[in-house]
């Protein structure tokens, strides 16, 4: 599998640049940040699919030929990757199959279907999902497009660390969300090329450690598949952002649900911002490993803000 470079991440940011303008960073006096000097939150939420993921997508299908996309795409999500290629597929005019686990959180499945994907569910978790994609894809001679083991993707996702790093060149940690592991993998890619003093520091849930397992081992593994965080509900590692993020993680971070939770609430009392249990789990790593970051200039990523009424409802309490 090829490594993307940061060369393919300037390449993506032309391809991407007249679709999405940089998302804001900003610094909350409100907003708690227990030993550490300063916080920036970089508002991936505010992109029009409220995720960081439509970076991703839009590189691919920019990347791929009209051929490819006149045969069309088939994907696999919770539902933040599936807007992501719902998105560049309709921008491009390419079909699009999405393949949710059952019971997927309506506002992301609405958006996908609103966009003109065509929405299958199967499956009760991610993981069952991901396989009757790739027969799916088959059977129609569309392409699969991993929910992370994609240069294209990763590069697309890297454009969000070009604009942080030129925003606050002097950061000494960004945080980052991980599920399949593209953010961070992309945050490793342009720190190692830009800001090499900057530690990257991944977050995962205690309740779907895969990846952080996976990491830790050298090699990817499978592990339960519990959170409640749509966004970080993987059960097993990719290849590639394991790649990249053994070279290039300071340290993997596990957080629990309860620990996001609070998160969410404190960025929406403190920072008036919607965040998803994914897009809170950089903030929510903050406060529960607070002697990691004392002293440090640190940027937490809200990946995404495309929250249930229930989640919001259990922030609230």
């Amino acid at each position: 599998m090829r490594i993307p470079t940061v060369t393919d991440a300037l390449r993506a940011r032309r391809l991407i640049r007249d679709a999405l303008p940089p998302t804001p960073l900003w610094s909350y006096p409100a907003l708690a940040r227990g030993p550490a000097a300063a916080v920036f939150v970089k508002h991936e939420n505010t992109q029009p699919t409220g995720a960081f993921k439509v970076r991703g997508g839009l590189a691919l299908l920019a990347s791929m030929t009209a051929e490819e996309r006149a045969r069309g795409i088939v994907g696999y999500s919770t539902g933040n990757h599936a807007q992501s290629l719902a998105y560049a597929a309709a921008r491009h005019g390419a079909p699009c199959t999405i393949v949710m686990p059952e019971r997927p959180n309506p506002g992301k499945a609405r958006a996908v279907t609103a966009l003109g994907a065509e929405l299958i569910e199967h499956g009760a978790t991610f993981d069952e999902a991901r396989p009757y994609a790739g027969r799916l894809a088959a059977e129609r001679g569309a392409r699969l497009v991993s929910a992370a083991d994609e240069p294209e993707i990763v590069a697309g996702v890297a454009t969000a660390y070009l604009e942080l790093f030129e925003q606050a060149p002097d950061l000494d940690a960004v945080l980052v969300p991980v599920g399949g592991g593209s953010g961070a993998a992309a945050a490793c890619l342009v720190a190692a090329a830009v800001a090499p003093d900057c530690r990257v520091v991944a977050v995962q849930s205690a309740a779907s450690p895969a990846a952080y397992e996976s990491w830790r081992a050298g090699r990817l593994v499978e592990r339960p598949n519990r959170t409640a965080a749509e966004g970080l509900a993987t059960g097993t590692g990719f290849a590639l952002p394991q790649a990249l993020m053994r070279a290039g993680l300071a340290d993997f971070l596990l957080v629990d649900d309860g620990d996001i939770a609070r998160a969410q609430g404190s960025l929406m009392r403190d920072a008036h911002t919607l965040a998803e249990g994914a897009g809170a789990a950089a903030y929510a790593a903050l406060h529960a490993h607070p002697d990691a970051f004392a002293g440090r200039r640190v940027a937490v990523i809200c990946t995404g803000g495309n929250a249930q009424e229930a989640e919001i409802a259990r922030a609230i309490a």
